[in-house]
């Protein structure tokens, strides 16, 4: 049984390699980050500046912690990649950071690590599914009596929609959208108008950060009808367009930062909107595991150097 087991998964990802999203992804995603790169450096182009001698620059920071309010900061898929780093270096600003994922264990684990690094970590973890709207409501209802209960303002300072899978084979939600779209878009939308209210109610100007994907810039087919954001028009497929759907749920997060964005400046709030753009981040969940190849192993340098540089955020 276990060498047939291993003849399968060897003819599946075989199978894999030859599929046409296997070929998107390797030249449309390639051309994009190549783009990506190409609209970050513009400025030092221009100025005939060299691309080693520049200088990140590095704004000073002041620990938001007083005696009488302790912010919280949200983050999605904070187990691992991005989301682990950013919880870290948060709770080294002083934050109160509230991890959610979908594994207890992971999610447990998760605050052993940050807690290794800096003892001194406020930390809270909550289980959640954000294919899930349901889950997505009882986490809105259980922070807010976890605020309450701790005597913390009952209010979040920054929000980060950092949860993301890239899965190869189709998987329902139990309200039938495809669960990449539900776990990459529909899950974020939902949870920041859910959690919009606590936003609101900061003592401070409070931040939402969308993290988004250089693939966006491979959609070439824009629709915005309910059978293409909830992924069911994509059932029809022959075989599973991951990479187009995966392409299209970080699209539609992108413009749900710039609409959310024009919509508070018009209720004159002072939140602040974001998106960003962070690169390929390793070990992210679901994601299709590729053999390190020469061919490969440039690529996946090469895109995972871009995660370590300054992106461009859009307020």
């Amino acid at each position: 049984m276990g060498l047939i087991k291993v003849v399968k998964e060897l003819w599946r990802a075989f199978f894999f390699l030859c599929s046409p999203q296997f070929w998107r992804m390797a030249l449309l995603w390639t051309f994009s980050i190549l783009y990506s790169y190409y609209q970050l450096f513009k400025p030092l182009i221009h100025e005939k500046c060299s691309l080693f001698s520049h200088k990140l620059v590095s704004y000073p920071r002041c620990s938001p912690f007083t005696t009488t309010f302790k912010p919280v900061c949200v983050i999605t898929g904070a187990t691992s990649g991005l989301g682990l780093a950013a919880a870290y270096q948060l709770s080294k600003e002083g934050y109160f950071v509230v991890l959610v994922g979908r594994s207890q264990q992971l999610l447990s684990e998760t605050i052993t690590k940050i807690k290794d690094w800096n003892e001194d970590a406020h930390l809270e973890a909550f289980q959640v599914d954000l294919s899930s709207i349901e889950s997505v409501v009882k986490f809105k209802m259980s922070l807010q009596q976890w605020l309450l209960d701790s005597d913390l303002h009952c209010s979040i300072q920054i929000l980060i929609n950092n949860a993301g899978i890239l899965a190869t084979s189709p998987r329902v939600t139990a309200e039938g959208y495809d669960q990449m779209i539900g776990t990459n878009y529909i899950g974020a939308f939902a949870l920041t108008k859910l959690l919009l209210p606590l936003l609101e109610s900061s003592p401070v100007s409070s931040k939402i950060v969308n993290v988004s994907s250089f693939t966006h810039r491979a959609v070439t087919d824009v629709q915005v009808d309910e059978g293409t954001v909830s992924g069911k028009r994509f059932f029809r497929s022959i075989q599973y367009p991951c990479a187009h759907i995966y392409e299209y749920s970080k699209l539609c997060l992108i413009l749900f930062s710039y609409e959310l964005h024009r919509q508070l400046c018009l209720m004159g709030k002072s939140h602040q909107i974001f998106v960003t753009n962070p690169g390929s981040v390793p070990q992210l969940p679901s994601s299709p595991k590729f053999p390190n190849t020469p061919f490969v192993a440039p690529l996946r340098k090469a895109t995972s150097f871009k995660g370590s540089i300054s992106t461009p955020a859009f307020n």
